[in-house]
């Protein structure tokens, strides 16, 4: 018969549980074996057992799983009674929403649907083709964090006549805090339909719009900031407000102002995505803006001054 599951083993209840047994046990194992919630250490150990928890009930929470994996006796041929559940992992199905799972280290974040159709899946091994779009954030968003709604169209499989219909879904990306462009966000089995095949996955790859202030590099922010001759000569003070609102001032008394002058204000930059507490740093650098013209006497002040100094 291959290889088989004890799903009540797995949820550690009885074989004749109520549905509200086996919801609360599979509730209290998740909590338990979350892999947000254990240490790096026994990492892959929480993902097996999460996945295995998860496989267990959406198995028993199924009502057709006894017809379509069911309960079969013992191959032992002697008819003792025996009996134990045999049901091959389904792949994702796409009629369910997504449940998140935690970012690959290369920061690829997978979303996954619980399965609808368990039959279909088990024996289905194609995929369709993923699908990619642009998931478009503002600097300000990717700073803070937010909560994004997509809502998009996707090519599905009639149940009823097996032709492909469009159907609109809504999804919920969450932003986190140091997102970079070209951050991938999946959708497992969220994408278009195929005869034959699996759901294909939809990817959503970060896109940085374009800022009117600052421009982003790396985890820095870098801010340019136009300052006439006579202020970068004489001293200049100067106001702006940071991505999250806050008012920052600048003031340059005791310095001049030169050309490819760089000032840097170490932890007012970009948050690091792994590490929130940590921030890049603020550049800010100075386009000295020179007179069009200036009058014969403010030529004559200006060699007086420097030929003092010489």
């Amino acid at each position: 018969m291959g290889d088989s599951v004890d799903f009540y083993g797995v949820l550690n209840i009885p074989k004749d549980s109520s549905p509200e047994a086996i919801r609360k046990a599979y509730k209290a194992l998740v909590r338990r074996w979350h892999p947000d919630k254990n240490p790096p250490s026994s990492k892959k150990e929480a993902e097996a057992k999460f996945k295995a928890i998860t496989e267990a009930y959406e198995a028993l929470s199924d009502k057709e799983y006894r017809s379509m994996f069911g309960v079969y006796h013992s191959a032992d041929g002697e008819g003792s009674g025996r009996h134990r559940e045999r049901w091959t992992s389904p792949k994702h199905s796409p009629d369910h929403h997504p449940v998140p799972r935690r970012a690959n280290s290369d920061g690829h974040h997978r979303y996954f649907a619980r399965a609808a159709d368990s039959a279909a899946a088990a024996t289905t091994t194609r995929k369709a083709a993923a699908v990619e779009r642009k998931l478009e954030c503002t600097l300000e968003e990717l700073c803070k964090g937010c909560r994004k709604e997509i809502r998009f169209t996707r090519e599905v499989l009639d149940k009823s006549t097996g032709k492909i219909i469009k159907k609109e879904e809504v999804q919920t990306v969450r932003v986190k805090p140091g997102w970079k462009k070209g951050t991938k966000v999946t959708f497992e089995n969220m994408g278009d339909e195929r005869p034959g095949a699996l759901a294909g996955d939809v990817v959503y790859v970060v896109s940085e719009k374009e800022h009117p202030v600052f421009k982003r590099v790396g985890n820095d922010l870098v801010l340019k900031v136009e300052v006439p001759l006579v202020n970068a000569l004489t001293g200049w003070t100067f106001s702006f407000r940071l991505l999250g609102g806050d008012k920052m001032s600048c003031s340059f008394q005791d310095e001049i102002i030169h050309p490819d002058y760089e000032k840097v204000i170490r932890g007012q930059g970009m948050p690091l995505a792994k590490d929130h507490r940590l921030r890049g740093d603020l550049k800010i650098k100075f386009h000295i803006v020179f007179p069009k013209n200036l009058t014969e006497d403010q030529r004559s002040g200006i060699r007086n001054l420097f030929k003092d100094r010489s």
